[in-house]
């Protein structure tokens, strides 16, 4: 028996020295996120971490580059064959997870699925131009859109590839469980899908199969970690080998850790604050609780009060500890559209009171002030700091941070009458952010599908209309910064402050190439050479 147990235990110990050897526990990377995906159905929501998580499994028709530049995904090139008419070139040899061949077929049926599947923050905003989708040949594909749309390839990002004999005949009622279950979960990434424990962890596979260059990491784990300080112990116990979003009160603490290092980037991300113009707003009162005989916040000088009121630059200073920039727009100064002769908002509390008086508001209001708590870096600080700042203005702004999953379904129902969220202008050009923010809400149009508080104005709707035609890039960029420069006017939503990010990771183990998006992926992460 004891020989037995001295063999036994000779054997592990020699098994244990070549997985060392050559590298195989190595080949483990584990990131603490601060939050994970919704679903594993990528048509699921467009909610930034559920697309973060769910690019590493499933490839988009055009890839969005560190600084959100367009490059060739599964589809090598595209063009416009007619005002109308886009056609895409795609990738030949791609295979998806379980072996079978990627042709037109799965984009048609990724495209047309989207509508039937989204969910809260939907991802129909990425499909809203498409008309009609034409398979001219296995490697082929033309979409027809409901006239010019020059921002196509920008929106199709995020456009997601699921196999079409996977997905098929799945419904909103079942898609989830069938994705989360990994039996639809199959795309063409460099990833598999293992499994995922919502609020927990995520667990993926390399694809050997895969027609890009071969990623480094055998296995990947992304653990959400949605706690600041939880992220960053497990990052210092050597739990996790990198954090997303470390908080920027520990940067100089972790800067100076001989074991860790630090990497930072300005993002696309910025907080704004959107403002219930309805004629019954659900969470606007007089300080007593007692009903106003009408919305305060359909005045203009109340809103640039409330504009003026904000000290944006120590916002960005104390309240995001140096992470952030002030903002006096929706889109943050690399987005074709922003507007750069809007001046920097000084704030300017005595202007705001006088402005709040000349309304009719000299004592103020109340209003329930809803922002989330656990997305960005700095939204709970921010948020918390921004009540405090309307106070001086009369204003009673009721804190009421929320864990994200619980903020975006109630914003969705419109259920809140001020709020701040983060907002990322992802494909890189205005035209995104301004048609679904402020431009007034016609699903039939397909436009303004985050503008759900009453915002309208005629003037800005046509140059949105008119700037998704127009295939001038400088008259189209023209059209959107004088959006920009109406809606700082009109005040619907206030932009707050640009959004900075920083990750921390083992020094001897990862490093990684930010990107402006935030987006964290395996594929930018790489093993240290030693």
């Amino acid at each position: 028996m004891k020989l037995a147990q001295t063999f036994r235990l000779a054997a592990f110990a020699a098994f244990l020295g070549a997985a060392v050897s050559t590298g195989a526990l190595a080949q483990t990377l584990t990131i603490g996120v601060r939050a994970g995906p919704e679903s594993i159905d990528p048509h699921f929501t467009a909610t930034g971490t559920h697309a973060e998580a769910l690019k590493q499994v499933f490839d988009t028709l055009i890839w969005s580059g560190d600084k959100l530049q367009l490059e060739p995904r599964l589809a090598t090139s595209w063009k416009a064959v007619a005002p109308d008419v886009w056609e895409f070139k795609l990738r030949p040899g791609v295979k998806f997870h379980d072996g079978s061949d990627f042709t037109a077929e799965d984009v048609k049926f990724s495209i047309e699925r989207i509508p039937t599947v989204a969910g809260p923050n939907p991802t129909t905003i990425y499909v809203r131009r498409v008309k009609e989708v034409k398979i001219v040949d296995p490697l082929t594909v033309q979409v027809v859109t409901d006239g010019p749309a020059p921002n196509l390839p920008n929106d199709f990002i995020r456009l997601f590839v699921v196999s079409h004999k996977a997905a098929a005949g799945l419904t909103k009622d079942n898609a989830n469980e069938a994705f989360n279950s990994g039996k639809a979960a199959i795309g063409t990434g460099p990833y598999k899908f293992v499994s995922w424990t919502p609020k927990d962890q995520l667990v993926l596979e390399r694809f050997d199969g895969y027609w890009g260059p071969k990623e480094p990491w055998a296995k990947v784990v992304r653990k959400e970690l949605p706690n600041d300080a939880a992220r960053v112990a497990q990052l210092k116990a050597g739990q996790v080998d990198i954090i997303v979003r470390a908080p920027a009160s520990d940067v100089p603490t972790l800067k100076r850790d001989p074991k860790l290092s630090v990497a930072t980037v300005d993002t696309v991300y910025l907080f704004n604050m959107e403002l219930d113009l309805r004629d019954k707003p659900t969470q606007v009162t007089a300080k007593d609780g007692s009903a106003l005989p009408k919305n305060p916040l359909q005045d203009v000088r109340v809103r640039e009060a409330i504009d003026i009121a904000l000290d944006r630059p120590a916002l960005a200073e104390i309240a995001m500890e140096g992470l952030g920039s002030p903002a006096n727009q929706l889109v943050t100064p690399t987005i074709a559209g922003f507007n750069k002769e809007l001046p920097p908002i000084k704030p300017d509390v005595a202007k705001a009171k006088k402005l709040m008086a000349d309304a009719g508001y000299a004592d103020g209001f109340k209003v329930t002030f809803s922002f989330t708590s656990d997305r960005l870096p700095g939204d709970r600080q921010v948020g918390t700091s921004v009540a405090q700042m309307l106070a001086r203005i009369g204003i009673e702004a009721v804190a009421n941070a929320q864990p994200a999953a619980v903020f975006f379904p109630a914003r969705a129902r419109a259920e809140y009458s001020l709020t701040m969220s983060g907002w990322g202008t992802l494909t890189g050009e205005a035209n995104y952010t301004l048609s679904s923010l402020v431009h007034s809400n016609e699903p039939a149009k397909k436009l303004g599908a985050f503008n759900l508080l009453g915002y309208k104005n005629a003037e800005v709707d046509k140059l949105i209309e008119d700037a998704s035609v127009e295939m001038d890039e400088a008259k189209r960029n023209k059209m959107l910064s004088d959006v920009a420069a109406i809606v700082a006017k009109d005040r619907p939503r206030i932009a707050v402050t640009a959004i900075g990010s920083a990750w921390a990771m083992q020094k001897d183990k990862v490093t990684i190439s930010p990107r402006v998006d935030e987006d964290t992926l395996a594929m930018d992460i790489k093993p240290v050479k030693k």
